[in-house]
């Protein structure tokens, strides 16, 4: 059925609340609690420690959205609210609490001076930047990061099944954190050495997954010169930055690739067509939270191009998410 103009309107006025909503479920634990059967809105109160009429209006509005089901004469999981799970493998519960932090709805609140300024709207609600917020919130810096490993994975499951990396010898992972895509791409191929390249205290941090087929190596890929592999993993870092700081990191990729070699750009790609898209809500993130973004193909291949490499082609991965190959040039 075609959405009236109202109800379009409210519906992208009133998005805070159903965030909230969420929110608000995922903090007292309902979806673990709600498990696999239907469960009436009593139980469910009684077992979150909540108010049940007061639940029972706000699962009512959430599932009218998809999350949650109303059935039996009591709610049950939709396929969304499933991810809400911790317990699923592509759980996606850190992401919900994340994106409800309060500095978030404040930057929200704040975009009109990114508007202004050009700048992100964080620095007007904590000027240090979000990095550092982090740094002094360990909780949410918690949260964060589980919210971060939950989204990868349902990419990296994407990755896995669209990609053949066994005929590469040597796997480098450029800002690869704690190195869950290159342990998942070096169990897929088991011939394949892989190289976690990371800032100093990540590497440190990541010491136990070394071994004979997986080397760790410490550096900046701004300052440091990056290993020589035959094929390079960059996933999900050059969107934090603009264009000219995503410039000099793939640069120094090209400076120590190979000719033979294959450079792996793993990001959301912004459709170029009208209609909803994550990929488009996670730019506006990126344009309120840091000074990055989310970018089309065409902006990608003019990226690439000014770093000495030549896109190739897009691999759809899943979750508007894409593998960008290209080349040395």
């Amino acid at each position: 059925m075609t959405r009236s103009p109202f109800d379009i309107l409210t519906d992208a006025a009133s998005a805070h609340i159903i965030s909230s909503c969420l929110s608000a479920v995922m903090e007292v634990g309902l979806p673990d609690a709600l498990a696999d059967a239907p469960r009436s809105v009593d139980d469910l109160a009684a077992a979150t420690g909540t108010h049940a009429d007061m639940l029972g209006r706000v699962l009512r509005l959430l599932s009218s959205y998809g999350i949650f089901e109303a059935r039996d004469g009591g709610y049950a999981h939709s396929p969304a609210s499933l991810l809400l799970r911790t317990d699923h493998p592509q759980s996606l519960s850190g992401y919900a609490r994340m994106a409800n932090f309060p500095v978030f709805r404040k930057s929200f609140e704040a975009i009109s001076f990114t508007l202004r300024t050009g700048k992100p709207a964080i620095e007007e609600v904590f000027p240090e930047g979000v990095w550092k917020y982090f740094g002094s919130h360990p909780d949410e810096a918690r949260i964060f990061n589980q919210a971060m490993s939950d989204k990868s994975r349902g990419v990296i499951a994407g990755i896995l099944a669209s990609y053949d990396f066994s005929r590469f010898g040597t796997i480098a992972d450029v800002g690869g954190g704690r190195g869950h895509l290159l342990r998942a791409v070096l169990a897929a191929a088991p011939k394949a050495k892989g190289i976690l390249f990371d800032l100093p205290t990540v590497i440190q941090e990541s010491a136990g997954i070394a071994s004979d087929r997986l080397k760790l190596q410490a550096g900046s890929f701004f300052a440091d010169v990056l290993p020589a592999a035959d094929a390079y993993l960059i996933m999900q870092v050059i969107h934090d930055w603009s264009d000219a700081e995503a410039t000099k990191i793939l640069s120094g990729i090209r400076r120590s690739a190979p000719a033979h070699g294959r450079l792996l750009v793993i990001e959301a790609v912004v459709p170029d067509v009208p209609g909803p898209s994550w990929a488009k809500m996670v730019d506006v993130f990126m344009l309120a939270l840091l000074a990055g973004k989310e970018r089309t193909r065409s902006e990608y291949e003019k990226l690439l191009a000014g770093a000495g490499f030549r896109l190739e082609r897009t691999i759809d991965v899943g979750q508007d998410s894409a593998i960008l190959e290209a080349v040395p040039i």
